[in-house]
């Protein structure tokens, strides 16, 4: 049974959703890790491990289907060109998110999401 097995939707409509989730993925392949609230982490935490395996596959269209994910060709190049012999002999597990505590103000769970 796949009962509670959607995805969570974070208070925001789809398009919203994406894009923001998108931003996330962006911002962990240019700096490596980011502090984010822990749903997010979460859930941007499986669109980049999605991502880190398709280009392990490193043809052409996974190339393509990274860049139109990521639509920025800098970062799919970054992606390419280190991310899958950093994780040559790792068949999953490619981030890890790591809770920091509460956030002052909202008290919102936050955590931090970075690449192994």
């Amino acid at each position: 049974m796949r009962h509670s097995r959607g995805n969570r939707k974070l208070g925001k409509p789809t398009d919203q959703r994406l894009a923001m989730l998108k931003s996330i993925v962006r911002s962990l392949f240019l700096h490596g890790r980011i502090e984010v609230t822990l749903p997010r982490a979460k859930e941007a935490r499986k669109m980049a491990e999605k991502l880190i395996s398709i280009s392990k596959k490193n043809n052409l269209h996974a190339r393509r289907q990274v860049e139109s994910f990521l639509g920025d060709r800098a970062i799919t190049s970054t992606v390419f060109k280190t991310l899958p012999e950093r994780f040559e002999g790792r068949a999953g597990g490619f981030t890890r998110v790591v809770k920091t505590g509460f956030r002052r103000g909202d008290a919102a769970p936050m955590a931090v999401l970075e690449l192994l």
